[in-house]
């Protein structure tokens, strides 16, 4: 069975930082994506990052260049660590994992394993 358990959110004033991480297990990374996707109130959920187990990452063109994406496959954590926070970036943000045979490892794809979330508040 697979579990995926984020920690890391918490209110942040606009411009700070944040590293969020996703511990995991049971997962054998039989397609090999895992990502971060988030939520805020009222909105759809977005995929903002995602990364296969060779190490290619893609993002959301909303947060490229503040975003990271991280996998430590020996310590089964993912990271997203995220810069520059802006008050849009406030959401629910979860880890997920696993996409189906042969599609390709993007933010917005159908994953198949998911997290309980950690909230982002970022503060004008």
């Amino acid at each position: 069975q697979v579990h995926l358990v984020e920690s890391g959110g918490g209110s942040v004033q606009a411009g700070g930082s944040l590293r969020l991480s996703c511990a995991y297990s049971g997962y054998r990374y039989s397609t090999g994506c895992m990502a971060w996707v988030r939520q805020a109130p009222g909105k759809e959920r977005e995929g903002v990052a995602a990364i296969d187990t060779d190490g290619t990452t893609n993002y959301a063109d909303s947060v490229k260049g503040r975003f990271t994406i991280s996998l430590d496959t020996a310590n089964k954590i993912l990271t997203l660590h995220i810069h520059s926070l802006k008050p849009d970036d406030t959401a629910t943000y979860t880890c997920a994992a696993e996409i189906p045979r042969g599609d390709s490892c993007y933010p917005e794809a159908n994953f198949g394993y998911w997290g309980q979330g950690t909230q982002v508040i970022v503060n004008p």
